[in-house]
């Protein structure tokens, strides 16, 4: 009954952070650039000598063990702002921004616009990089335009390109925020589209996570139900066993 319980809490476990990330989700249906995460499982098989001195020798217990939270970086919907400064990628690949100690991180998050020095930063406040850093506009440049592969155009001329970087495989960068990743060996994108006055939106889908939801509150109700149920069954065996013996 004990292992019973135990494979019942570990799943209750579990759902909680489930829910955790679907709650997350669904915080994020509006940030820019945001890419969803979902958790994934895996069985975990108590050895057989130390499963329980009661059980059978030759029967296996099994719990809920969580494997990873992986991100799913499918595109999201592209909407036009009108903002010159908000850039969307058409394209694989992440804009490359500058971090607070120098390293560089990854967004697909295209929602920039100018500090008062005139640099042009993320909402959080990093700089956006271009193949020659970091670029300040001034009153002098004029109309900023962006063409479709990065290029930078001001009435002074070519004041660089944003840089875009792809990798090998997108499933190994680190989540660090909302919408900023980390990762090692990144590399020039190929057959960048950048699209100006546009930035993409969050690709969670509302209908799909709040069904999720609905399936996860279930289990967990389910699940506390049988925990319920296991507890009222010992409560019932230690009162019949005290009568027994009296």
């Amino acid at each position: 009954m004990e292992n019973a319980q135990l494979v019942a809490l570990s799943r209750q476990s579990i759902l909680r952070k489930q829910l955790d990330v679907v709650a997350n989700n669904m915080a994020n249906i509006n940030t820019t650039g945001f890419k969803s995460d979902s958790l994934h499982f895996k069985e975990y098989v108590m050895p057989i000598a130390s499963a329980s001195a009661f059980e059978p020798q030759d029967q296996d217990i099994s719990y809920v063990d969580m494997f990873t939270t992986r991100t799913d970086f499918d595109h999201g919907p592209i909407k036009l702002t009108n903002n010159d400064f908000d850039l969307a990628l058409n394209s694989d690949g992440f804009f490359v921004v500058e971090m607070e100690d120098g390293t560089q991180a990854y967004t697909r998050s295209g929602s920039f616009l100018l500090d008062n020095t005139g640099q042009l930063i993320t909402a959080d406040g990093h700089p956006v990089l271009t193949d020659v850093g970091p670029v300040t506009f001034t009153q002098e440049d004029g109309l900023v335009e962006i063409s479709g592969d990065g290029t930078i155009s001001t009435e002074l001329g070519i004041r660089g390109r944003i840089q875009v970087a792809e990798f090998e495989d997108v499933r190994a960068l680190e989540k660090i925020g909302d919408t900023l990743f980390k990762g090692e060996n990144p590399i020039p994108a190929q057959g960048v589209r950048m699209v100006q006055g546009a930035v993409e939106a969050s690709n969670v889908y509302g209908i799909t996570e709040v069904t999720r939801m609905i399936e996860v509150t279930r289990a967990y109700d389910s699940t506390s139900k049988i925990v319920k149920d296991l507890d009222e069954l010992r409560r019932q065996a230690i009162s019949t066993l005290g009568n027994f013996q009296a």
